[in-house]
């Protein structure tokens, strides 16, 4: 991936910003309900690039100006943030990768940005909320150095459950159960 490149997503391409996420959750059955019905409001809510754009950090991942995938970074201030709650913390939001580009290191790359941009701000942890069905992204952020954190899992309604993860970063070690 020697022409990947991270960068925020430009506003002429959040359409396919947004489509790309749905179509990264959709292609694994992640917004399919307990009752087989998909999630159409939060199908929505993964659609509307603009609105996490507005509120957040957009970034993309692309190889020759082709979109490959896209994270949202939530620092302090953003209104989308959910599981970060201290001055300290940022939050990782709808990590996708197109399903063409899966196993080409596209996550991996969009995770350790957000990283960076944890470690540039001066934040000392990063978190996550993933589905527990989210296999292959629990891999990815294990081999990222996150942790499960069980005691901050959550549920934004009663059929989703959501495990939490988290990762001290920069150069202070604070103790997430802080």
């Amino acid at each position: 991936m020697a022409h990947l490149r991270i960068r925020p997503a430009r506003a002429p391409e959040l359409p396919a910003v947004g489509a790309l996420t749905v179509a990264g959750y959709d292609s694994e059955g992640y917004l399919l309900r307990d009752d087989g019905t998909r999630d159409e409001g939060y199908a929505a809510w993964l659609g509307d690039a603009a609105a996490r754009a507005r509120d957040a950090v957009l970034l993309v991942a692309v190889e020759r100006e082709v979109l490959l995938g896209t994270v949202t970074w939530c620092p302090p201030g953003a209104t989308t943030r959910e599981v970060a709650t201290l001055p300290h913390q940022g939050e990782l939001r709808t990590l996708a990768v197109a399903p063409a580009a899966r196993g080409r290191g596209v996550g991996g790359a969009l995770v350790d940005r957000c990283l960076e941009e944890a470690r540039s701000a001066g934040l000392t942890e990063v978190v996550l909320s993933s589905l527990p069905t989210m296999v292959p992204a629990h891999r990815l952020y294990v081999a990222r150095g996150f942790v499960r954190r069980p005691e901050l899992d959550w549920r934004p309604h009663p059929d989703v459950p959501l495990w939490v993860f988290s990762r001290c970063v920069g150069p202070a070690s604070v103790d997430p159960a802080e």
